[in-house]
């Protein structure tokens, strides 16, 4: 019994700060014949200046080790969309109160919520043909924020986000 709470922990524990990530790519297009990449120019990333650079140095890290190489004139242009929004959390407490005589019974129950609401980031990331001027492979994820984390916290955290956004890059 012991052993099955402690594992019960783990996961809930391991669970709260993964990135959730969906993928969507034009099933058509033949990945392969890219390697060069660059950001559009007039970028409005909803990320601050220090945020937005950590996250294009993980971008740069994980592009050049999957063979891509930034260029003046690319294959593919990247735009970044990102926003913060509060989500409630999922935890409650039910409290309830029952009675009964005979062949009659009633009760009450409440859940109360515990704990407030809690900040998500949505990282959207488009991947555009430069030449043809088309969405090719999009990735939107979502994790956990917090706004008082340290520089560092916030390069690593950026850092787990990309590797799992690019987990599944290129598509197969």
């Amino acid at each position: 019994m012991r052993t099955f709470l402690i594992g019960a922990l783990l996961v809930v524990l391991s669970s709260c700060g993964v990135a959730r990530v969906n993928y969507d790519y034009d099933s058509k297009t033949d990945f392969s014949s890219y390697s060069t990449f660059n950001y559009y120019a007039d970028m409005e990333t909803g990320l601050s200046e220090l945020d937005e650079k950590r996250l294009m140095d993980a971008l740069d890290a994980t592009l050049g080790e999957k063979g891509y190489m930034f260029a003046e004139e690319p294959d593919l242009f990247i735009n970044i969309k990102s926003t913060v929004f509060q989500s409630q959390g999922g935890n409650n407490v039910g409290v309830g109160l029952g009675g009964g005589g005979g062949n009659v019974g009633g009760g009450v129950s409440i859940g109360i919520p515990v704990g407030g609401p809690k900040l998500t980031r949505e990282l959207q990331i488009d991947f555009v043909d430069a030449n043809k001027d088309m969405l090719i492979w999009q990735a939107i994820s979502e994790s956990p924020f917090r706004e008082g984390d340290t520089p560092q916290e916030k390069s690593e955290k950026l850092r787990a986000v990309v590797d799992k956004i690019f987990s599944k890059y290129p598509p197969e």
